[in-house]
């Protein structure tokens, strides 16, 4: 009757993948493991991680997910071991920070060599 037992509950395992959510902010990062039924969508692991009342600004109307990197959509399939990661909103475009950094380095170079040339 053991071995039954023991058998009849590795094939309820069968049927759930372990996956993580992961959700981070500039100071934080939180990664949660999961199982999942097989058949889970990407939208129904978030939500039974309980991600979203550890962090309630979580808003997946809006805000992206993705796979590994990889935006998808909240009706993706999962597969064993995948990690969902929520995406925050940019608060600042990243091209224009470079460009406005390479600015004030530009001018702090012509500060110097201003403030070289009045010394000699």
């Amino acid at each position: 009757m053991l071995f039954v037992n023991v058998h009849m509950r590795f094939m309820e395992n069968t049927d759930l993948i372990e996956v993580e959510v992961a959700y981070a902010l500039p100071n934080e990062q939180t990664i949660l493991s999961i199982e999942v039924p097989a058949d889970c969508d990407a939208e129904h692991a978030i939500r039974r991680s309980g991600i979203l009342e550890q962090f309630p600004q979580i808003d997946l109307a809006t805000d992206k997910i993705g796979i590994f990197g990889k935006v998808t959509k909240l009706s993706a399939s999962l597969r064993h071991k995948d990690r969902i990661e929520i995406y925050r909103k940019l608060i600042a475009d990243p091209k224009e920070s470079r460009r406005q950094k390479v600015e004030m380095e530009r001018k702090k170079l012509a500060q110097r060599k201003q403030q070289a040339n009045t010394a000699e």
